[in-house]
């Protein structure tokens, strides 16, 4: 397949590099030293499922560059910059290209559909710990990958599955879910609630699991996730917070989430599309969000001077 991927960070250039591996004609879309470094060197992938070095490697940070024959865009970006994506590869896509988004957040396809057209728009989602390393290095340190992706009517199109076969040759562990917007939501049930608590900590998944009070606290934020979802008619299992917390408690001592590593780091953070969406959607239908809108509130300050600056 041709293959865009737009944002060359832990998710984007982990799978673009892998795709280039088995054989697919991938371009990259990345920005400042980082495109410097991978111009010069190449990207270089250090894998716990061994290295790899895409050293011929397409990269570009202008979308004028770009012809318009591309079959798949894989966005690797962060959730709050998928809006103004969508308006940059508006002008390349051609009748037939698909747009996959990967980032964290529960409304990623809500953001495509209002500028790009439903026929273009995938959901999807990944499983994976990943991140840049150094400029040009992407580390995948831990989790074996997964892709989790699907049509937005959850039909098993001709199309999806000539994706899930490109993904699967990469050896990637690719799943089309019989409801993918429920997967979309398991996963930010989870992410979400380890993301805001864990900047506001500021220490480990395994070190909030290990206070009581901290850990109710994780379960009071996934239990008002659950809430918003059910309101949204999301079709998720009654015992969903117990099976999340389960796997909070499975995590690695010292992971961490990529939105807490950005908090922590004074970086622009996922924090309004995670804490901050599911306030926004407590006040649409009316349901009470305290810890969430806690957490939400404590950060919002730093997140605030961080994009001021």
């Amino acid at each position: 397949m041709k293959i865009l991927i737009y944002g060359t960070g832990g998710v984007g250039g982990y799978y673009g590099a892998r795709l280039e591996e088995a054989g697919n004609d991938v371009t990259f879309i990345a920005r400042g030293k980082h495109l410097k470094a991978i111009q010069k060197n190449g990207l270089y992938l250090k894998s716990i499922d061994g290295d790899y070095l895409v050293s011929n490697v397409k990269v570009t940070d202008s979308i004028a560059d770009l012809k318009t024959d591309f079959d798949l865009i894989i966005l690797g970006v962060k959730s709050w910059q998928v809006e103004k994506v969508a308006q940059d590869i508006k002008p390349i896509l051609r009748e037939k290209t698909m747009v996959l988004p990967l980032q964290n957040g529960a409304d990623n396809t809500d953001k495509l559909l209002k500028v790009l057209d439903e026929k273009h728009v995938l959901a999807g989602l990944c499983k994976i710990y990943s991140k840049v390393d150094d400029y040009g290095i992407i580390n995948h340190f831990a989790h074996t990958p997964e892709l989790i992706l699907g049509e937005l009517n959850n039909e098993k199109s001709e199309r999806i599955l000539e994706v899930k076969s490109a993904f699967e040759t990469a050896k990637f562990k690719t799943t089309i879910p019989e409801d993918i917007f429920s997967e979309i939501w398991k996963k930010f049930m989870f992410i979400c609630t380890v993301s805001g608590l864990g900047g506001l900590t500021r220490v480990s998944i395994g070190a909030m699991v290990e206070s009581e009070e901290t850990k109710n606290l994780l379960r009071n934020t996934a239990e008002e996730i659950y809430k918003i979802a059910i309101a949204k008619r999301i079709n998720l299992p009654t015992n969903i917070v117990d099976g999340i917390m389960k796997f909070i408690e499975n995590q690695p001592y010292d992971s961490t989430a990529s939105t807490q590593r950005d908090i922590m780091e004074g970086r622009p953070s996922e924090l309004e599309n995670f804490n901050g969406y599911i306030v926004e959607q407590g006040k649409k239908y009316g349901i009470e969000t305290t810890v969430n809108s806690f957490i939400y509130n404590c950060l919002l300050p730093q997140e605030n001077n961080v994009r001021n600056n």
